[in-house]
């Protein structure tokens, strides 16, 4: 799930995979191994993602959805 919010967040912002690829420090297959849910990267590199996309790590790791029902949840 992840490679995918990955993917949707890149290419929301227009970025390619290789200029993703270079802003984090990394080879494009790095890179794709992401999207492809091959490979997780490291917290740092998480860190970067969402810095790079302005974004939180939830999103990224697709749990603004338990957040919202979470907090919901809390409230009643």
């Amino acid at each position: 799930m992840f490679g995918k919010r990955l993917r949707q967040i890149r290419m929301k912002n227009g970025f390619t995979q290789q200029r993703t690829a270079d802003l984090l420090g990394i080879t494009l297959r790095s890179y794709q191994k992401y999207e492809q849910g091959e490979r997780s990267p490291s917290l740092d590199c998480l860190v970067k993602i969402a810095d790079i996309f302005n974004v939180s790590l939830d999103y990224l790791l697709c749990r603004d959805a338990f957040i919202q029902s979470h907090a919901k949840s809390s409230d009643e």
